[in-house]
């Protein structure tokens, strides 16, 4: 027994000093081994390719140089490129059912920077809407194209490609085809309004469908018949369906996604301009007594309706309109909507009663 663990001390020694030797002794050198085993080094292993065998791994191809850091696009760089060009005979406007072009603005909140980007667009900036025509560049003698002869050839650009009419059948399906349990597609018209960016997402969504689902809220849908103008007249499709504030808007027959019409998007919001106050010092045929003495009456009459943030205001005319009858005051209260939303309800019963 002493025997067989003194061999095995003598075997793991053994071992241990081989591994040493192995370890500490330099390795024999290449013309050694090619005279005594015929050994023939491979390029990988010769002297002067000792460093760039460290980078040839993969059968001689070099490392994959690095992708440079992702340069966000900038509205400034525009690198030689053309201004984009649009057909649409209509002034570019941030909201078109939000703001009247027969209201003129007295200032402006900002310089007049395009929201498309500088140098992005071939129309310019007047602080409120890109006319699709610009004043300065007509002659003298009215020459040029004017709004009259641009809107001519869209209303017909539009015929064309709405097509014969939808018959019943048609008109169901598509208006099946479109409803909630049958597909997500949707484009929401929240408290802006038609927006100018919202075109380019109506023409995404029919690429896919021929109809497209419209879902509105907010102080928009006081006056609906509005939108649905706008809609049609900005996008050249048909209205189909309505029911409350959900619309179907029809493509057309002969619509093509590849031609649809060049819609440049805006970068930013722009400020809205100054306008003149709506709630005046003194009402219209009133002195200043009586003006004060209606006010206080105003805050004691019971509220007519509640309206609720991002809700359905169509019923709110005729709910107005049948409380004149009986009463000179209506009260309304809006205390969960925004601020800036006040006026627009204001303007829009102003003009609608």
């Amino acid at each position: 027994m002493v025997v067989e663990l003194f061999s095995r001390q003598n075997r793991t020694l053994a071992s241990v000093l081989v591994s040493r030797r192995l370890l500490s002794s330099s390795p024999p050198s290449i013309s050694i081994l090619r005279d005594r085993y015929g050994f023939v080094a491979p390029p990988s292993l010769l002297p002067e390719n000792a460093n760039a065998s460290s980078v040839d791994r993969g059968g001689g191809q070099a490392k994959k140089k690095k992708k440079p850091p992702y340069r966000p696009p900038s509205s400034l760089d525009r690198a030689g490129q053309k201004p984009s060009r649009s057909d649409l005979p209509f002034d570019f406007r941030f909201s078109y059912t939000e703001s009247n072009p027969s209201v003129k603005p007295i200032g402006l909140r900002e310089p007049k920077y395009s929201p498309f980007g500088p140098g992005r667009l071939d129309r310019p900036w007047t602080g409120v809407c890109a006319p699709a025509v610009d004043s300065t560049v007509r002659s003298v003698d009215e020459e040029g194209p004017s709004n009259v002869e641009l809107e001519e050839k869209w209303r017909k650009t539009r015929e064309r490609i709405l097509g014969e009419p939808l018959t019943p059948a048609e008109r169901a399906f598509l208006v099946e085809k479109c409803q909630k349990n049958r597909t997500k597609r949707q484009v929401n018209l929240g408290r802006d309004g038609l927006t100018h960016n919202m075109l380019n997402d109506i023409h995404n969504n029919w690429k896919h469908s021929e109809a497209v689902r419209i879902k509105c809220l907010g102080v928009p849908t006081i006056d609906m018949q509005n939108v649905c103008t706008q809609l049609e007249e900005k996008t050249g499709g048909l209205i189909i369906h309505r029911h409350g504030g959900q619309i179907m808007l029809y493509r057309g027959r002969h619509y093509n996604p590849k031609k649809k019409p060049a819609v440049p998007l805006m970068l930013w919001k722009p400020h809205e301009p100054i306008y003149p106050r709506l709630i005046k010092t003194v009402i219209d045929g009133l002195t200043i007594e009586e003006t004060k003495e209606m006010r206080k009456r105003g805050l004691a009459v019971p509220v007519l309706t509640k309206l609720a943030k991002n809700g359905y205001y169509a019923s709110l005319v005729p709910m107005v309109r049948d409380a004149f009858l009986t009463d000179e005051l209506v009260r309304i209260d809006c205390k969960g909507l925004n601020k800036s939303d006040y006026k627009k309800i204001g303007v829009k019963l102003r003009v609608r009663i």
